[in-house]
Parts: structure tokens; sequence; C-alpha cells
């Protein structure tokens, strides 16, 4: 490749950390939420879906893109708090609600966004951090969303709460045992419904990143699996805010490898890059979960199946 292809695929590289790692970095931190108190949710990719239909739909019918990202956070959190209510009854568990959720979430969305399959709604301002480039490929490669600033922000806050405040102890607390949480008195179950909707609403963030902004429209195979990819992404960051940061910016930058040959000029290969996030998923669990040990900082409740 010569200089400029690849100044191009660097650009590409990087933009695509950012712009294709923002809706990881909600949707982690939206897990990362919900797991800190103790309760798993597999039915965040019927969530992210749900949530980017009910985004660009919204964004469509109001004619504001903002009023869309409310309303996907909306429905991600209404989605989420179903799955909240359906694991506080006794003998549900956790995984099998979430499968079951998930698969309801994605039926809703497909079943309502039938009719916003060809509109266009309002895009999420793009925030320019090319301008430095005299180069096309580079200023449109580093065109990223304005939400990736406010996942930051979350990000950052989430850290500071889980050490510094009560609220964020109390997650903690009710995440490691729960039985030490009732015996002082703590209502466990309304904590985890409490963190598992709005671990929902900061994933439906997600959701509406992917129609308002990249790749900004409404189809039903947006997601690509992103919200199953996201809960070994916590595990990966071992259950840290900041780290999911980092690992959202990992398979970001992984996803955005075709895109970037493509703008550098090289057409080969584009479908089988298109693999390496979700090769990247698998390699981690290998590497991460060993058989008969806990994962480093994992939340002592995940395990328990009854409530």
């Amino acid at each position: 490749m010569t200089a400029d292809q690849w100044i191009a695929f660097i650009a590409g590289i990087a933009g695509g950390a950012l712009r294709v790692g923002t809706p990881f970095l909600f949707v982690s931190l939206g897990e990362c939420l919900t797991e800190k108190s103790g309760r798993i949710n597999l039915g965040l990719e019927g969530v992210l879906v749900l949530s980017a239909m009910t985004a660009f739909g919204g964004a469509y019918l109001s004619g504001s893109p903002w009023l869309g990202v409310l309303a996907g956070s909306l429905a991600g959190g209404l989605l989420a708090a179903l799955h909240g209510a359906l694991c506080s009854l006794k003998r549900v568990n956790d995984v099998a609600t979430g499968i079951a959720l998930m698969l309801l979430g994605t039926g809703l969305a497909f079943y309502w966004g039938k009719p916003l399959i060809q509109p266009q709604a309002p895009q999420i301002p793009a925030l320019e951090l090319g301008l430095w480039s005299d180069s096309s490929a580079v200023r449109s490669a580093l065109q990223v969303n304005w939400l990736l600033p406010v996942g930051l922000a979350l990000a950052l806050a989430m850290a500071w709460a889980f050490k510094r405040t009560r609220y964020g102890l109390l997650v903690r607390l009710a995440g490691d045992s729960a039985q030490a949480a009732r015996a002082l008195g703590y209502p466990v179950l309304s904590i985890r419904m409490l963190a598992t909707t709005l671990g929902g609403m900061v994933a439906g963030l997600g959701g509406a990143s992917l129609t308002l902004f990249y790749p900004g429209s409404w189809n039903e195979g947006i997601s690509s699996g992103q919200g199953l990819i996201a809960v070994a992404l916590v595990i990966f960051a071992r259950w840290s805010p900041l780290r999911c940061v980092m690992a959202a910016a990992l398979f970001g930058g992984a996803g955005a490898i075709g895109p970037a040959l493509q703008s550098a000029g090289i057409g080969w290969g584009y479908h089988l890059f298109n693999t390496v996030p979700y090769v990247l998923t698998l390699l981690i669990l290998v590497l991460t979960c060993k058989p008969g040990s806990v994962a480093q900082g994992s939340p002592g409740e995940l395990s328990s199946v009854n409530r």
C-alpha cells in the first residue's frame, strides 16, 4: 500500500474503534451495571434491536434525532424492566428468561419495524475529529457519534459511583452477597430491578446509535449480535466500566478492519474480515474463562439461580 493508503487504513481503524465501538460501549456498560447487582441479562440483544427500531421510529415521526434517542432508551429500559420483574419471581432462571426476552424484543422490533425499512430518519449530528487532515477519506473515517462523549462520561460516572457512593456500594453488595444485603435490611430485589432497568436504558442508547448514526438506517439485521457479544465483553473487562471503554474500542476497531481496507482501496477479504469480532469473542472467552474457577472481579451472586 502507498503512504496515503496506509493513512486511510489507520484512520479507518481508529475511526471504527470510536464509531463502531459506540454501541458496544453502551451495551457493555448497561450489562456491567446489571451484572454488578447480581443479575445477568442475555436479553440485551433484544433490548438493542428493539431500542434501535424505536429510536429510528421516534426520530422519523418526531423529526428530532434526540427525541428518537430518548425513545430508544425508554424502550430498552421497559424491556429490561420486564426481564427484572420476571427474574424477581421464585425459581425463575436469569439465563432462560434473558433468551426468551431476546426473542421477544427482536420479534416485536421486526414486526413493528417493517414500515420503517424504507424511510429515512433525521440523524444525530457528527462530531468531526478529522478536520486536521486534507484527505477526504480520513475526514470521513473520523466522523464519530455525539453520543460517544456521553458514553465516556457515563463510564467515568459509573466507575466513580461504584467506589464512592452509597448507591453504587449497595449495587455491589447486592451482587456480591444477597444474604448480607438482606441481613442489613436492604431490598435486594428492588436494587436488582432498578439496576436492570437502568442497564436497559443505557443499552438502549447503543441501539439509538446504530440506527441514528452508523449505519444510520433500520433493518432487521442491524445489530449483528452485538448485544450477545457485549456479555462476553463485560467478562473480558472484568466488570469494570473503565475497562469496558477499552474493550469496546478493541471490538470496534476489529469490526472496522473490513471497511478500513475498502477505504484504502483493497477489496480482497472484505467479508472474511467482518468475522473478526466474532472470532475475537470466542478467543477471549477461551482465554479468560477457565472451568472450575471464578473470573476475577465477578459478582458473587451471578451463579445463583433462585432469588
